[in-house]
């Protein structure tokens, strides 16, 4: 049985943005279009874990009540 490479974020995104122009001309026979949307459902899920994985590293440096810069965890701005 082959192993797929995993994909890193760029490729990841490349290839959904070509399963969606695939998809969206429409022309591609139903197995196909099943196959294509299932595959793209896939890297979709990795690329949301890989934005949430990096955005859990992500810290933001601000300066500290002395001056010296302080590290805090990155938090979503609320609207």
């Amino acid at each position: 049985m082959a192993t797929k490479k995993k994909l890193n974020f760029e490729d990841s995104m490349a290839r959904l943005e070509e399963i969606v122009s695939l998809l969206e001309r429409g022309d591609a026979p139903l197995e196909q279009a099943m196959a294509l949307f299932e595959e793209g459902a896939k890297l979709l899920r990795e690329c949301t874990k890989q934005l949430d994985e990096a955005e859990q590293k992500v810290t933001l440096l601000t300066a500290g009540e002395n001056g010296q810069p302080e590290e805090r965890p990155f938090q979503e701005e609320k609207d």
